[in-house]
């Protein structure tokens, strides 16, 4: 028998054959193939690549032979769904008002980036530096209490909320919350959304600081509050802004990140921490403290300051913090701690949204912070956080010293920097990503009327200090062609 009617051959058989498979299901490799019908690899090769060409199968390189989809009838016209604008938009006396939820500011930092792109968008950890098989052990010790697929109090384990109010209330504790004012949350976004809707209605003002994390920004917005910017310097949030905010608006919610503030870096001032918590008291309004990255301190850093909600007798602060970002994406374990009929109202939405956090994450959660990896998981991110953020620092004043930086901040995961007056960022931002960067552009921090250009630069989703001096080199050939001319520069980097 000839090699052309052995494909020939093996061709029909195969055909006859692949209508037992699904559409999509994977053929017997190649080396069945040989073996079952004792013919060669050539001729499996060209029977295969004869029904390739037909339509019958798939071939994936690497990965084998796939029965094809059928091709099917036409695909019906799409329907008119134009109908949905006037129902999704809000309805008043005066007829519906158009409204959206903007989640763009949020995707820009959880999008997964191209391959070979690098990531200095990024809001979590590297898979280096998460601590992957603490968290394995713990879940696996976890799956094996007694209970532990069971349904868990809709509050949070006690355990759990306990071990927060703990972290909250800081080494004296008496001032601070008790398990009891803690409710377990599906991360720090969960708690945001929860704390914004038990705290003001459709329509009502919040101020945040400016600039500020989008995230809280789009949560707002979604709930149809209204955003109120009150600026943010080197020492944090402004009080005498934050006063006049209050007395403009009547507004009665402060979200507020005192702690290496996102995007800025910057820690509240010690006496400016007094006079925050005066004027809200007085003005009868909520601070939100979103304390996102007290598990973030770099190595270097100073003592850091207690938490608002450390000495809140008169339940002020609502406070809120998550594992999420000092582990990984998918350990969505948060907390929320307030006191006062405020917990109820938390407790509420919080039930009504979500029923309960899954308990195999919580008891995880309780294995790992109570283990011996915890304490030396923190040591190893502070001290890897800090050559990092060095490291990207220098870069930029070497090689694009048009990008003016903030101060270096000694927590969280990224640097602040200002682009030239005249500065297109979407131009920059799409040149970065073009040429294999990809960076976080300034506008979504922004509730109201941007005053410059600004980027968002992370260091902690990189694999280290050498991906830096690539992502930065990068970031200077994206610099020369979209910064406005002459306001490049800096020594070029090795290639």
């Amino acid at each position: 028998m000839t090699e052309r009617s052995s494909v020939a051959d093996l061709a029909k058989t195969l055909r006859e054959e692949v209508d037992r498979y699904s559409p999509g299901e994977r053929l017997p490799s190649s080396r069945v193939l040989v073996e079952r019908y004792r013919v060669s690899p050539v001729t499996v090769s060209r029977a295969l690549a004869q029904l390739a060409a037909e339509g019958v199968v798939v071939t994936r390189p690497g990965a084998g032979a796939y029965r094809a989809e059928p091709s099917g009838p036409a695909k019906p016209a799409p329907g008119d769904t134009s109908w949905q604008e006037v129902a999704l938009s809000a309805q008043t006396a005066a007829g519906p008002v158009p409204r959206s939820v903007d989640a763009s500011g949020v995707l820009v930092t959880l999008a997964e980036p191209p391959p070979g792109v690098i990531e200095f968008n990024g809001g979590y950890l590297h898979p280096s530096l998460q601590p992957e098989r603490a968290l394995a052990a713990a879940l696996a010790r976890a799956g094996r209490r007694p209970g532990a697929w069971n349904r868990p109090p809709t509050d949070g384990l006690f355990e759990l909320r306990a071990w927060f109010a703990r972290q909250i209330a800081g080494p004296g504790g008496e001032g601070g919350p008790t398990g009891a004012d803690v409710l377990i949350t599906a991360g720090g976004q969960s708690a945001l959304t929860t704390a914004l809707r038990a705290l003001a209605p459709p329509g009502a003002p919040v101020l945040v600081e400016s600039p500020t994390y989008p995230g809280m920004l789009a949560v707002a917005r979604a709930a149809g509050q209204r955003p109120v910017p009150v600026p943010v310097d080197a020492d944090g949030l402004r009080p005498e802004l934050l006063a006049a905010a209050l007395r403009a608006t009547g507004a009665r919610v402060l979200v507020c990140q005192p702690l290496f503030q996102n995007p800025t870096g910057a820690v509240l001032a010690r006496e400016r921490r007094r006079e925050v918590m005066r004027i809200a008291r007085e003005a009868g309004a909520f601070v939100v403290e979103d304390d996102f990255a007290r598990s973030l301190a770099h190595e270097d850093a100073d003592v850091l300051p207690p938490p608002l909600a450390a000495d809140d007798p008169d339940g002020v602060v609502v406070h809120l913090r998550s594992l999420t970002k000092i582990t990984s994406p998918s350990l969505r374990v948060g907390a929320l701690a307030a006191r006062g009929p405020v917990l109820e109202r938390l407790r509420a939405i919080h039930v009504v949204d979500q029923f309960f956090v899954p308990r195999p994450l919580q008891e995880a959660a309780l294995e790992l912070v109570g283990s011996p990896a915890w304490p030396r998981h923190l040591r190893a991110v502070a001290a890897a956080l800090r050559p990092r953020r060095d490291h990207l620092a220098a870069e930029l004043r070497r090689q694009v010293p048009a990008l003016v930086q903030a101060a270096a901040p000694r927590g969280g995961f990224h640097l602040w920097v200002r682009a030239p007056e005249g500065t297109d960022e979407a131009a920059l931002t799409g040149a970065a990503l073009r040429a294999g960067v990809a960076v976080t552009p300034g506008r979504p921090y922004f509730c109201a009327e941007l005053p410059a250009v600004h980027l968002r630069l992370g260091f902690a989703a990189t694999a280290g200090t050498a991906e830096i001096t690539e992502g930065v080199r990068r970031l200077r050939t994206a610099c020369a062609q979209a910064l406005p001319h002459g306001a490049g520069g800096g020594e070029q980097a090795p290639a």
